[in-house]
């Protein structure tokens, strides 16, 4: 059973009148912590109901004739892993939590409880968060939250509570980055921009890679896609890497919710100076870095690593070139990568920035160039630019070697909120399917969206991948990451103009006041 919008709307209004004057970065974690253990119990119970009719069942090979061997058959733990689901002890089990919901050390029995899931659940060691008794919210309040919880219905059975509860988590996910503005996109990437790169890379099979996964959104969206291609779960595999150990165990839970296999390596940490995953060569790669002017990498400690080998050192700041250098090296021999950045990327010639692009465009792996329009992301209004690249584009019936595809996509997107704008299911159908007809159908240019354009007309332009400078629509680069320092410059200077405009008013005055007109 899904829930419509207005039902999870509901739910997020009641979660957060719940929250008090708790920071939403604090409270996300309470609220989401809390779903995920209604998941791992929920998910424990509907095993449960189908192992019952299993034994009960006369002609099944389960039958248990006798009651008490049916109910020591259920807490056998066996065949709940059998079937991947976490086993959950009696008193770790929802019901227990929920029946002492009232009662003054709610708190300290859920940190037990996620203690004594995580002890027989090794997957999870390190996943699960147990701070709720230093949360700033009374026994009473934390009891309310659980009973909001406890009231989230589902389909019974397993695949009810993945659908429900994942649709719960995505949901209240986006809600709180929303909440806590430019913060929140250090963790969780809006669905235009993630799905536009899924539908366009369209990761049906293989290995899926996502080097900064934040919460897992793109591998979260793969799997729809999957899905809704007719595929089934499990067909692609999931491997990722989170420098922030809280983020890392919000991607953790967002992919066992939906019952999605992973590897987020060994543990959190920087992806250039601890890759976990360096032998890895991915058949898709999806991914959101941070990127700007203030996003850096270790240089001087990476000087002779292999992932610059083929393309050259990128500058230490920003790490634009480095982040998609990464890339490309864990890219199998026909693998393809959609990787979002800011507009500069395009164009800068700082540094080896444009060295760096050169040797890409001669390696003829750069395949698609999409503008996007700004306030895509949660309360900044810098827009970016998707990369995709393919390390094998003969596989397109159309022949594409040495040609790029440029869409410019800033018109697209209607207004969600003051601040944001949101892709509407046919903005993503007009993009992927100008991709799609470009690579194997009939394909034509349209003025002001898109172009194909082959490498010696690139070269004639210094390399620069502008999409507007090819369709006609270029406007004005936007170097990414200095907004703050611009605003900087704008206030001091207007502080610096009223301060002179006051000392000019005072100086009329004095002199109006001198030939006797005092205002």
């Amino acid at each position: 059973m899904s829930l419509s919008n207005d039902e999870l709307s509901k739910l997020w209004d009641s979660a957060n009148l719940l929250r008090k004057n708790l920071d939403a970065a604090e409270y996300k974690h309470i609220v989401l912590g809390l779903v995920f253990l209604k998941y791992i119990s929920d998910s424990f119970e509907g095993r449960r109901i189908e192992l019952e009719l299993e034994f009960a069942d006369k002609t099944g090979q389960r039958y248990k004739a006798k009651p008490d061997r049916r109910a020591a058959a259920l807490e056998e733990r066996d065949y709940y892993k059998e079937v991947n689901v976490f086993w959950v002890p009696k008193e770790a089990r929802w019901a227990a939590l929920q029946a002492n919901s009232k009662q003054p050390k709610i708190a300290e029995m859920i940190d037990e409880a996620l203690r004594v899931i995580e002890r027989e659940n090794p997957k999870l060691e390190g996943i699960l968060e147990r701070k709720y008794s230093d949360a700033k919210l009374s026994p009473a309040e934390l009891g309310a939250v659980v009973d909001l919880v406890g009231k989230m219905t589902f389909d019974k059975g397993r695949a009810g509570a993945s659908d429900t509860l994942g649709q719960v988590y995505e949901y209240f996910l986006g809600k709180f980055a929303s909440a806590e503005g430019k913060l929140g996109g250090q963790f969780y990437t809006t669905p235009s921009i993630v799905r536009t790169l899924v539908e366009v890379l369209q990761p049906l099979k293989g290995r899926v890679y996502d080097p900064c996964c934040g919460s897992g959104g793109m591998f979260v969206q793969s799997e729809k896609f999957v899905e809704a291609h007719g595929g089934s779960l499990g067909s692609i595999a999931i491997y990722g890497q989170e420098s922030n150990p809280t983020t890392r165990r919000l991607a953790a839970m967002n992919l066992a919710i939906r019952g999605i296999d992973f590897d987020l390596g060994k543990t959190y940490a920087d992806t250039f100076s601890k890759d976990q995953h360096p032998d890895l060569r991915a058949d898709f790669i999806l991914m959101n870095p941070p990127f700007g002017n203030k996003i850096s990498y270790p240089k001087s400690d990476l000087l002779d690593d292999v992932r610059w080998k083929k393309y050259g050192i990128p500058r230490e700041k920003p790490a634009n070139f480095a982040w998609m250098s990464h890339a490309v090296h864990h890219l199998a021999p026909k693998g393809r990568a959609g990787i979002v950045m800011g507009r500069s990327s395009v164009s800068s010639a700082q540094d080896t920035d444009g060295d760096i692009r050169t040797a890409f465009l001669d390696d003829d792996i750069v395949e698609c160039i999409i503008d996007m329009p700004g306030q895509l992301f949660f309360n900044v209004q810098i827009p970016c630019t998707l990369w995709f690249f393919n390390k094998d584009k003969s596989r397109w019936k159309n022949q594409r070697g040495n040609q790029v595809l440029f869409i410019d996509a800033g018109k697209l997107g209607s207004p969600i909120s003051r601040n944001q704008i949101a892709f509407s299911d046919e903005d993503i159908h007009k993009i992927v399917s100008t991709f799609d007809a470009w690579a194997d159908g009939e394909y034509e240019d349209i003025d002001w969206f898109c172009k194909t354009v082959d490498r010696e007309t690139i070269r004639a332009k210094g390399d620069v991948l502008s999409p507007g400078r090819y369709i006609g629509t270029e406007v004005e680069e936007i170097d990414d990451g200095t907004f703050e320092e611009r605003m900087h410059t704008l206030t001091t200077t207007l502080g610096e103009q009223l301060l002179e405009s006051q000392s000019l008013n005072e100086q009329i005055r004095t002199q109006l006041k001198a030939i006797g007109y005092g205002i």
